[in-house]
């Protein structure tokens, strides 16, 4: 498995922008939709805006305390998670919480970096299932995770 499995969607692009933007994004991309659509699943085995947008909050949890964690401790061991064992509880999420979650927690992790140094960046972290990378590597897979979700909110708003 790849450092970052996100790296395509990113590519070149500077994670700070992106991960500045995606809560404005998706607020832009559902403000229309009639809560049947951001409920509705694109397929038996995809994700609905609310589930993408649950799945995002519960990811910005998680980066949370993986950010802190490099930034605090020599030797950093992330711990995994099963993304669809979490997601068999997306039900108990209201859109409108999870998107507010979602923006509280990526302002806090905003703020975080806004103290983040050139040293900082490259902290060592090591991910069991992916090696070890750097505090840079965090971020830039967590821009290129909002991006391939930004891609699945805009695939399902537009369709139907």
């Amino acid at each position: 498995m790849a450092l970052n499995p996100y790296a395509r969607h990113l590519g070149n692009e500077d994670p700070i922008p992106v991960l500045l933007t995606t809560v404005s994004r998706l607020r832009t991309l559902t403000a229309p939709l009639p809560q049947k659509r951001i409920d509705a699943t694109p397929s038996s085995r995809k994700w609905s805006i609310r589930e993408i947008v649950a799945h995002l909050a519960d990811c910005e949890l998680v980066f949370a305390f993986r950010l802190r964690q490099t930034l605090a401790e020599e030797n950093t061991i992330l711990q995994p998670f099963d993304q669809e064992s979490w997601a068999q509880r997306y039900n108990a999420y209201e859109f409108a919480d999870a998107l507010a979650m979602f923006a509280t927690a990526r302002n806090w992790n905003i703020k975080l970096l806004s103290t983040v140094s050139k040293t900082d960046q490259q902290r060592p972290a090591t991910h069991p299932e992916r090696g070890t990378m750097t505090f840079q590597t965090l971020l830039e897979t967590m821009a290129g995770h909002d991006i391939n979700h930004l891609e699945q909110v805009e695939r399902i708003a537009s369709a139907g």
